[in-house]
């Protein structure tokens, strides 16, 4: 197999060497990791940070946050939410371009925490992901039923599992390039929705002004109390997952120093244009207790909320062009999914905590036994579905339900670490790619946020009566999956806590990969205006 090589020089423990020093004394080095081909331009980095932060969470459970807070409820969760994910984010940022590595943030809760913890993190991560992009490819198929009745969805979800597998086994480059146009489209949908929801909220199309007369319909504009708040929360935390793509992307970036900061500054703007806007004119035109939007699913597309804005506006293809930007959109999701999966097996292998033959990249830079195993458990959840074990599945899907947070407050726990360790030993800030946004306020709110809505997500199970014990266990249960991976990995191995002291801070950083500090460098104001355009 002269196309495949070990990613790694050895393999064993993730340390390589206990007596080396950094700035700061002894140190424990790590495996490097920076063997995959950078070949991300920064035109797909900043597209894989969009594809990341536009899905079915905007296109179809914007419905269901309407229906449940009303348009005041909703526009505030999504707005606050959306401040989470950017300080989220910016942490992220702050150590992926000073360490840019295909293993992100889930290396980072290794090397700047715990083993354990980072065994932790990564998997739980892994499996999130897994199911995920099972869970798109089967979406794929129900979605090409709304043309096709006929024919069993699973052909289609067998045709979209055949091609993202495709479009993965030829390196991060190709990946790129479908993310860009997947993502391109997505963002056109959203620009022409936005024009023409303008419009029909002034009355200049469909005939009718709405002007803000929904804000003081009924009960409007806060809907549903504290359970409809919380629970609007939840759908825009689910929505903006996938957004910490952009730092494991940048092991596989051409010039991460540069392209993650202008990704990652870039989603703030993003977030507003996209979902708070796009909430606030669907509040404007669909009050909130229109019966078609408790109906908004994949299964029922031709209701989603941006469908029933746009019949409005009399485009009575609405719902064939909306499904197909959906269908676009959780393809993207699962072509994402793969890539996610392989590259967390990758850096687990690389680390010593996973079979060796996943560390081995083929020419084009590609984790191939890693992407392999990904592509079978993938193709066991979506058999599952199909066979129409509903209970198991929906089991599986619940499982990783709370993931996608825990891996948020991982990257939150971890970037304080880092920060701490940074300064204790002697590093100077001005050396730093980027800098977090309003360290330490930023990543202390959005870290107590997101332990709140955690815990609050089974807020229905508590209120309802009698006590739906099995919405309790569906909804928490990844909770005590992962403290027990995290328990069990440290009792196992007997890791410890890391010194401040002695985190690598040397391993793999964009320093020793030969890369500049982009942070210092001034730019124009038309340069500034040509990156955002």
């Amino acid at each position: 197999m002269d196309d495949i090589q070990y990613g790694a020089q050895s393999y064993g423990a993730s340390y390589i060497d206990e007596n080396m020093l950094g700035a700061g004394g002894k140190t424990k080095r790590f495996i490097s990791q920076d063997n995959l081909q950078r070949s991300l331009k920064s035109r797909h980095m900043s597209m894989i940070a969009i594809g990341g932060t536009i899905g079915t969470g905007l296109f179809v459970a914007s419905g269901a946050s309407l229906a449940e807070a009303g348009p005041g409820g909703s526009l505030v969760a999504y707005f606050i939410t959306g401040i989470v994910v950017y300080f989220v984010m910016s942490s992220l940022a702050e150590m992926s371009t000073f360490i840019p590595v295909a293993g992100s943030f889930n290396s980072f809760a290794d090397r700047f925490v715990d083993p354990s913890f980072g065994f932790a993190i990564a998997y739980n991560y892994w499996y999130s992901w897994i199911v995920t992009t099972a869970t798109d490819l089967v979406a794929a198929g129900t979605i090409v039923k709304f043309w096709l009745p006929n024919v069993n969805p699973l052909v289609w979800s067998a045709a979209s599992y055949v091609i993202v597998i495709f479009l993965n086994m030829f390196g991060a480059r190709l990946y790129g390039e479908t993310e860009f146009w997947l993502a391109l489209i997505k963002v056109l949908a959203i620009i022409i929705f936005i024009v023409v929801a303008i419009l029909v909220a002034a009355g200049a199309l469909g005939g009718h002004t709405y002007g803000v007369k929904s804000w003081s319909y009924k009960e409007a504009p806060f809907v549903g109390k504290f359970g409809g708040f919380i629970s609007v929360f939840i759908y825009a935390g689910f929505s903006f997952q996938g957004t910490e793509i952009v730092g494991v992307t940048s092991g596989e970036s051409k010039n991460p120093s540069r392209d993650v900061p202008k990704a990652i500054r870039s989603i703030f703007w993003r977030i507003l244009l996209f979902y708070v806007l796009t909430i606030f004119l669907i509040g404007l035109i669909v009050p909130y207790d229109d019966e078609n939007l408790l109906k908004a699913d994949i299964d029922a597309v031709a209701v989603s909320p941006l469908v029933l804005v746009l019949e409005r506006a009399g485009v009575k293809p609405a719902p064939h062009i909306m499904n197909a930007v959906i269908l676009t959109s959780v393809f993207s999701a699962s072509n994402s999914g793969l890539y996610l999966t392989a590259r967390a097996l990758y850096s687990l292998a690389v680390e010593g905590k996973g079979p060796k033959m996943f560390t081995r990249v083929s020419k084009q830079g590609t984790p191939v036994f890693a992407l392999g195993f990904g592509c079978i458990i993938v193709a066991i959840l979506v058999g599952i579905s199909a066979i129409g074990n509903t209970e198991v599945y929906t089991w599986l899907v619940a499982l990783s339900g709370v993931a996608g947070f825990i891996a948020w407050i991982g990257i939150l726990f971890t970037a304080w670490r880092f920060r701490r360790a940074y300064k204790i030993q002697g590093y100077d800030q001005y050396d730093l790619p980027y800098v977090s946004i309003l360290y330490p306020f930023g990543p202390i709110f959005s870290f107590v946020l997101l332990i709140f809505i955690v815990l609050a997500q089974g807020y229905g199970s508590f209120i309802d009566a009698p006590f739906d014990a099995s919405l309790f266990f569906q909804t928490y249960i990844g909770i005590p999956i992962f403290l027990i991976m995290w328990l069990l990995y440290k009792f196992i191995k007997k890791t410890k806590y890391i010194k401040l002291s002695e985190i690598d801070l040397e391993t793999d950083n964009y320093i020793s990969l030969g890369f500049e500090n982009c942070r210092h460098i001034k730019t124009t104001w038309k340069e500034k205006l040509a990156s955002l355009i």
